[in-house]
């Protein structure tokens, strides 16, 4: 069920400023961490956040975090 908090979540994020920052991505991150496994539907909802991102909103901490959370989602 945390994808839909995980969903909710991004929605208010982008609505916020329309942008998500590296702490409201560790936020969906945990957020699908907190079983201790990340399920085909919180790797849906991440992989569609991701897409959200644009390129010229991503700083050198977003970069790592999104590199680090590809190689966790990938496997």
């Amino acid at each position: 069920m945390a994808h839909i908090e995980m969903s909710l979540l991004s929605i208010e994020c982008f609505m916020n400023d329309g942008k998500l920052d590296s702490s409201e991505l560790d936020k969906m991150v945990s957020l699908a961490e907190q079983d201790g496994k990340i399920t085909q539907e919180e790797v849906s909802v991440l992989r569609s956040v991701i897409k959200r991102i644009k390129p010229e909103e991503v700083d050198d901490t977003m970069r790592e975090r999104l590199v680090n959370l590809n190689k966790k989602i990938s496997a």
